[in-house]
């Protein structure tokens, strides 16, 4: 269901990206598209994150998540 989602928000973004771009040119419709997409990816990080700390477990920033990532 999530994959299924995930390609309808994708698809509608570029369809009215194309409408935009025709409007207004394709820059503006490069940048409606990263913002429509960056906003989507955003609230489902925001929710994968407060689904984990539910369940029990431990937060951590950027810098902590560095610190700990194995560069084998």
């Amino acid at each position: 269901m999530k994959g299924v989602k995930n390609k309808i928000v994708v698809f509608l973004a570029v369809s009215v990206g194309g409408a935009i771009g025709l409007i207004k040119g394709e820059e503006a419709k490069q940048k409606w598209v990263f913002r429509v997409k960056s906003k989507y990816e955003n609230r489902r990080l925001m929710a994968e994150r407060k689904s984990f700390a539910r369940k029990g477990g431990v937060m951590l920033d950027d810098i902590e998540l560095a610190s700990f990532h194995n560069n084998n």
